[in-house]
């Protein structure tokens, strides 16, 4: 089978303003470019332009190690926040758990079948419970032990295994400690988390049971960017399941699993594949 066309993707976002399309247009004609997938969206209220544009780098004029240079000055006319992705770049993405191994387990073998175009150089955790599951995919695991009064040393031990490991994106696959303003500042939307849809209605321990207390009619799961701001950053990825008086406990804890692993999936497939664009504390995804 033929190797895959290498493409090269444009994320913009900007004060929404007239010429913008013509202009990212015109850059991609001028120079050959063909495009294979271009999408755009104006957020009205917020007077803000978002735009994703794809184009095959075969045929285009501008060597790849320029290409930004030369968008640079249209960048600047128009005050764009902007990056330049492409499609043959394998993303390095780091996992971390704590003792719930659901989302870890799904997102490990969903890389493994060749879902995620992406390299996992290390998994992670406060933990020791998931160094079996790790060690059968072959990736090293790292046990960084997170407590009271050494939880900012057991943090820069984490910064440095990230650091180290050249990581592009790093997955909370429920891990279940609260990252420090610094490190969530060196990711900037590059650390997803994954939790629950009861937030903050049922916050605290013990969500489902909550939840069941409630009779609740339906359960849900979130995936979002992580910010300094606890489980208030952009979101994702979302999903509901409904529910009925005849679940126990276990059901809503089980049909919530089942949930967290495919959203915390879908998330991370989108970061991956370049479709998301992150303004203010929302985002666009184009799918």
């Amino acid at each position: 089978m033929p190797p895959e066309p290498v493409t090269a993707t444009l994320l913009i976002s900007c004060r929404d303003q007239k010429g913008l399309v013509a202009a990212v247009s015109d850059f991609l004609y001028r120079h050959g470019g063909n495009i294979t997938h271009a999408d755009q969206h104006t957020d009205q209220e917020e007077g803000v332009f978002l735009q994703r544009v794809e184009w095959m780098l075969d045929g285009f004029a501008i060597g790849r190690g320029e290409i930004a240079g030369a968008f640079e000055p249209i960048a600047r006319r128009f005050g764009m926040d902007w990056s330049l992705r492409f499609s043959d770049y394998v993303p390095r993405v780091a996992l971390m758990v704590s003792k719930l191994a659901h989302c870890l387990y799904d997102i490990l073998a969903r890389w493994h079948m060749g879902e995620f175009r992406a390299e996992i150089p290390l998994v992670i955790s406060n933990h020791d419970d998931a160094r079996a599951i790790v060690a059968g995919f072959g990736v090293p695991y790292h046990h960084v032990p997170v407590d009271a009064a050494g939880k900012a040393g057991a943090e820069r031990r984490i910064r440095a295994l990230l650091e180290d490991a050249n990581a592009d994106l790093v997955v909370m696959a429920r891990y279940m400690q609260i990252l420090s303003d610094d490190l969530i500042r060196a990711y900037p939307h590059r650390i997803i988390n994954i939790h629950h849809s009861f937030l903050p209605a049922f916050a605290g321990a013990r969500p489902y049971h909550q939840a069941h207390e409630r009779g609740v009619k339906i359960i849900g799961a979130t995936a979002h960017y992580a910010t300094a701001e606890l489980d208030q950053g952009p979101i994702i990825e979302q999903d509901v399941a409904r529910v009925s008086h005849r679940d126990a406990v276990d059901d809503l804890v089980r049909k919530g699993r089942d949930l967290e692993k495919v959203v915390l999936a879908r998330a991370v497939d989108l970061h991956l594949r370049n479709r998301i664009v992150v303004y203010g504390n929302k985002t666009v995804v184009f799918d």
